[in-house]
């Protein structure tokens, strides 16, 4: 009987798996094997609360898998040694995976294809970095050439239905997906591909339409929520475009239209930021703009921990770290001005921040959460103007109008009147008296000045830049 090996990796889906489709052609016999790296587990950007949403998804998957005949093999130590053992032991003799493009990723692979036969198809991403090059071959650096690059690309496809049945498993040795770090049963997020794909379905029938409208403002239910499931491939990049494009085919006017074509433009950005890591993995380590890798940043442990904390005084900035705290995930306006106040306000060098949310957010993506924060720190490609600052107070009024984010998140200020949500240290001091909400006591002072804050931060941008 002839065997393959299906390496799953950040593809925890079995519907548009291109890896398990050519694996299935290609042979009689699949065994499906995830291999728990030490490499990865150990790394300082690893998290248990993103760890508890895989190990979540592994039981979904094999769940999924037992349904159709077959099972999960898990087996944990360096890939290069596992897969050759389990080589051996089941005879396969290929091995087909999707295509990674952190800089690790690439590493592993390389040293696996020298030794094993290796089999890499794309998955993670619509179309693949090497593609998305410029006519004389070098990659983009500017986001809107890029988009138009995509977009004159040949899609590549409907996605695959998923498999009905799958080969009964020889008996093989596993290790059980390990229970702890614990997804929570009560997370906004449940783990596996049948909730990606009734997300994504949801989000594809109703709220894309209005997600051009609705998608910045952090009091509504604007986004697709499904960042987390794209991460570990519960849902393809495929199958999330595709969507967008239905959509945008029947949508029934301009609005809806724009509503579609602004969610396929963010999935676009998605694929912009890991070509941006695949053809300059240094971005993880530096400021992708030289002039801005020298920034004279401040050691402010006590600053970064009540940022960490959600006890700046800042409402919408204190709302956004608590989502993080407790369920993993922020809406992505409270991200970028969350991010803006720890570099601009704070001054406190955006690694930091960079590496704080890949340890705690679900969908923490090295390539994204790197563009993100290199976009807010104006060092990146594409980045935000130095001068862009975000102020917090006409952020929160924008995009928060009613405060019903801040009070969500941040309950001491649940009883505080809308026109102080936003500042509450303008309350005058009856108002706090009868609100029962004493600023310094009940809920902290601001940080810093925002307005000074900003001349400092412009300041010093102004000298690098």
């Amino acid at each position: 009987m002839n065997t393959a090996i299906w390496w799953i990796r950040r593809d925890l889906r079995l519907s548009d798996n291109q890896a398990l489709a050519a694996a299935m052609h290609q042979a009689s016999m699949v065994i499906p094997v995830f291999i728990l790296d030490p490499g990865l587990l150990n790394s300082p950007y690893i998290g248990q609360t993103r760890l508890g949403f895989l190990f979540d998804g592994l039981c979904a998957l094999d769940a999924d898998l037992r349904r159709r005949g077959s099972a999960l093999i898990l087996r944990e130590g360096n890939p290069l040694e596992v897969l050759h053992t389990l080589c051996l032991e089941s005879g396969a003799e290929s091995i087909f995976a999707e295509a990674d493009i952190s800089p690790y990723a690439r590493r592993r692979d390389e040293q696996v294809k020298r030794e094993l036969p290796l089999n890499l198809l794309s998955g993670v991403t619509v179309h693949t970095p090497e593609v998305l090059r410029k006519a004389e071959g070098s990659p983009y650096t500017v986001f809107t050439p890029f988009s138009r690059m995509w977009c004159s690309l040949p899609f590549p496809g409907g996605p695959l239905a998923a498999p009905e049945r799958l080969p009964v498993l020889p008996p093989l040795p596993s290790l059980g997906i390990p229970a702890i770090p614990r997804h929570p049963a009560d997370s906004p997020f449940p783990a596996g591909e049948s909730e990606a794909q009734r997300r994504l379905a949801s989000f594809a029938d109703f709220t894309i339409y209005r997600y051009a409208e609705d998608r910045s403002r952090m009091d509504l239910d604007g986004t697709s929520g499904l960042s987390p499931y794209l991460r570990f491939g519960m849902v393809s990049a495929r199958q999330a475009a595709w969507a967008a494009r239905q959509a945008e085919a029947w949508a029934k006017n301009a609005a809806e239209r724009q509503g579609a074509e602004t969610w396929l433009n963010e999935l676009i950005w998605r694929e912009f930021y890991a070509a941006i890591l695949y053809h300059f993995p240094y971005v993880r380590r530096l400021a992708f703009r030289p002039q801005l890798r020298e920034i004279s940043w401040r050691d402010a442990p006590a600053d970064f921990a009540a940022w960490v904390e959600g006890q700046t005084g800042y409402p919408v900035v204190d709302a956004a770290m608590r989502q993080l705290q407790n369920t993993g995930w922020i809406h992505n306006r409270a991200r970028m001005i969350a991010a803006s106040f720890l570099i601009k306000d704070l001054l406190i060098d955006w690694r930091l921040g960079e590496c704080h949310f890949m340890q705690h957010l679900l969908d923490g993506d090295p390539a994204a959460n790197n563009g993100g924060w290199q976009w807010v720190a104006g060092t990146g490609t594409d980045a935000a103007p130095y001068f862009r600052v975000f102020n917090p107070m006409l952020q929160g009024i924008k995009f928060d109008p009613q405060g019903a984010y801040v009070r969500r998140w941040v309950p001491e200020l649940t009883t505080v009147p809308n026109d102080f949500i936003h500042a509450p240290w303008k309350m005058p001091a009856d108002v706090q008296r009868r609100v029962g909400c004493f600023i310094g006591k009940d809920y902290p002072a601001p940080l810093v000045d925002h307005a000074l804050a900003r001349e400092r931060a412009l300041n010093i941008y102004k000298v690098k830049g």
